[in-house]
């Protein structure tokens, strides 16, 4: 079979318009036409031999196809982007901030630091692990250069949506007879509020006409840990960073009902960062999509694009 070699240019423009949620959008960003960017994307179609995307609703949404070709789109561009900076030959130096949730700070970061020190061993990074709305605010006031973060916030306009993820239910790993406490209120383990997760869970209870209490709050990751692994109660997240000590159920397992997904968005304080802060969001980038498979068993789900 012919090998077929992609254009990065046309994968840019790809990758533009799923972020963006629209394709009009990615041309304005890139300083193309609209009809230019419509010729890339019919290109690439052709060149993949199958559709990447689908009408839904006045909008389009990716194929299955699509999706598989956005993440390779995405590798491929971050190496692009990386070696870019490699052969031009400047050592980056100073200084970069980043932020990021509790979630990934002890899967995820160890893993950034190690690959960023490797490669640029010049460039002091200043991490801070802390709760959404201190790293969204943080990110607005400049007080950080990047933060990976919950739910994609229109209000700040340099951001990057790299997932949606489903949250979960969260039980210990050894599976219990039942959540339900012998009252039949369904026991929560989660953050103090505000908590995206805590009201997500709660609305979700009270629609399925589910009775619940607060069994245990604690202000740190590690403690929703410890009281889900001893069987305090049900916490909610999504399958990423999760300990070996508790595991997601099934859905519908035990009657819980449903949850909605959330997106994973990588926030810029700056519309074009600096190279450092570049350098360090290509390695937060790929690091997240290169877990995202093996967490999710490929079951990434993508609103329509309009």
């Amino acid at each position: 079979m012919r090998q077929v070699t992609f254009d990065l240019d046309v994968l840019r423009s790809f990758v533009a318009g799923v972020d963006l949620g629209s394709f009009g959008r990615a041309a304005d960003r890139l300083g193309r036409s609209t009809s230019a960017v419509s010729a890339q994307l019919k290109k690439l179609e052709e060149q993949a031999g199958v559709p990447l995307l689908r009408k839904e609703g006045r909008g389009l949404a990716l194929t299955e196809a699509g999706e598989t070709m956005l993440a390779y789109a995405r590798r491929l561009l971050a190496l692009n982007d990386q070696a870019s900076r490699a052969v031009r030959g400047a050592e980056l130096e100073g200084r970069v901030r980043l932020g990021l949730q509790e979630d990934f700070g002890e899967t995820l970061l160890p893993q950034v630091l190690g690959q960023f020190a490797r490669a640029h061993p010049k460039v002091r990074i200043e991490a801070r692990v802390a709760r959404n709305a201190d790293l969204l605010e943080r990110i607005a006031l400049a007080q950080l250069d990047l933060a990976l973060a919950w739910d994609h916030d229109a209000r700040l306009p340099h951001a990057e949506r790299l997932l949606e993820l489903p949250m979960c239910w969260i039980g210990p790993a050894a599976p219990a007879a039942s959540v339900f406490t012998d009252d039949g209120d369904v026991p929560l383990v989660a953050f103090e509020a505000p908590c995206l997760f805590r009201d997500c869970a709660t609305e979700a209870l009270d629609r399925a006409n589910l009775s619940w209490r607060a069994a245990f709050t604690s202000p740190s990751l590690a403690g929703l840990w410890a009281a889900a692994t001893a069987g305090l109660g049900v916490a909610v997240r999504t399958p990423l960073g999760l300990p070996a000590t508790v595991r997601t159920l099934a859905p519908g397992e035990q009657g819980l009902p449903a949850l909605p997904s959330i997106s994973l968005s990588l926030y810029q304080a700056q519309a074009q960062p600096d190279p450092v802060a570049a350098a360090l969001g290509d390695i937060v980038r790929q690091c997240i999509l290169d877990s995202a498979p093996r967490a999710l068993a490929g079951e990434t789900r993508r609103e329509p694009l309009p």
